[in-house]
C-alpha cells in the first residue's frame, strides 16, 4: 500500500520526505545540498546512479572534514600553523623537501620520533604545530602540550594516584607533540615521570619535540646524566633530527618592518 503512494508523491512532499529521512539517518550535508544537486542533476541529465553518488560523496567529504576539525581541536594546538605558510626562504637551514616528506605523515604511521632543535624564532614551534596538524588531518590522534605543563600534570596525577591512567591517556594518541622542552630545569621526580611517558610510547607511537637546546645542553634540563642519556636515546632512535639554526628570522622580520617604517 505504501509503495504506490510514494510513486504519486508531489515534489513538495518528496522534498519534505527527504528532509525527514536525512534527519532520521543523520545526513546533514545531503539535507542541505540535495535541492541544488537535484537541480544540477536535472540540468545535466544525470543518471539516478550518478545523482545518488554525488549526494553520498558530498556527505562523505563533509564528514571527513568535520572529523579533521574535531581531531585538530582535540590536539589543543595554541594557534593555527601550516606547512604551506612556513617561510623556507627566511631560514635556509630547513630543507623544504624534508618537511614536505614529513607532511606525508609516514613517520607517524611508523611510530618514529621527530626532534626540532634550534634557537627561539627559528620556526620550531611553527613546524611542530604544522606537522601535528597534518597528522590530525590525515586521521591520526594528536596531542600538543608544553613540556612543563605535561610534567606538572604528571606530578599532580602521581599525587592523586592517577598516574597510570594519565600515562595511558598520553600513550593512546598516535602523535604526542611536546613543545619548549629544555627551557626550564626539571627536578629528578618530574624528569622520571616524563621518562615514563616516553617509554610508554617508544617504538609504539610517534613523538615530536621542539627544543631550544642542543642535546649536549639537555643536562641542564635533566640533571641526572644517565636519565638524560636515556631520554635522548628514546627521542632520537630511528628518528629525524632537524636543526633550525640560531638566527631568529622572526626577529629579522620585525627589524625589517621597523626599518621600512622608519624609511617612510
Amino acid at each position: 500500500m505504501s509503495t504506490p503512494s510514494r510513486h504519486r508523491m508531489s515534489e513538495q512532499a518528496a522534498e519534505t520526505a527527504v528532509v525527514g529521512a536525512c534527519r532520521m539517518l543523520r545526513l546533514p550535508t545531503i539535507r542541505a545540498k540535495f535541492p541544488d544537486l537535484a537541480e544540477q542533476a536535472s540540468r545535466e541529465q544525470m543518471s539516478y546512479l550518478t545523482f545518488l553518488a554525488e549526494l553520498l560523496l558530498a556527505e562523505c567529504d563533509d564528514r571527513s572534514r568535520r572529523r579533521s576539525e574535531r581531531r585538530i581541536k582535540a590536539a589543543a594546538f595554541p594557534r593555527q600553523k601550516s606547512v604551506r605558510d612556513f617561510d623556507f626562504d627566511a631560514n635556509p637551514n630547513i630543507d623544504p623537501a624534508v618537511i614536505h616528506t614529513l607532511a606525508t605523515c609516514e613517520w607517524v604511521k611508523k611510530a618514529q620520533p621527530l626532534c626540532l632543535i634550534g634557537d627561539s624564532g627559528t620556526g620550531k614551534s611553527h613546524l611542530l604545530i604544522a606537522l601535528g596538524t597534518e597528522a590530525a588531518m590525515a586521521g591520526f590522534r594528536v596531542k600538543y602540550t608544553l613540556a612543563t605543563k605535561l610534567v606538572n600534570e604528571l606530578v599532580e596525577a602521581a599525587d592523586d594516584k592517577q598516574l597510570s591512567k594519565t600515562i595511558a591517556r598520553y600513550g593512546r594518541v598516535d602523535l604526542l607533540c611536546i613543545d619548549e622542552l629544555g627551557y626550564t630545569e626539571l627536578d629528578r621526580h618530574g624528569a622520571e615521570l616524563l621518562f615514563q611517558v616516553l617509554t610508554e610510547r617508544e617504538e609504539n607511537k610517534a613523538i615530536a619535540i621542539a627544543s631550544n637546546e642542543s642535546f649536549g645542553g639537555w643536562t641542564k634540563t635533566f640533571t641526572d646524566p644517565r636519565l638524560c642519556t636515556a631520554i635522548v636515546d628514546r627521542l632520537t632512535f630511528n628518528g629525524t633530527i632537524i636543526e633550525t639554526g640560531t638566527d631568529s628570522y622572526r626577529l629579522a622580520h620585525t627589524r625589517s618592518k621597523a626599518g621600512r617604517s622608519a624609511a617612510t
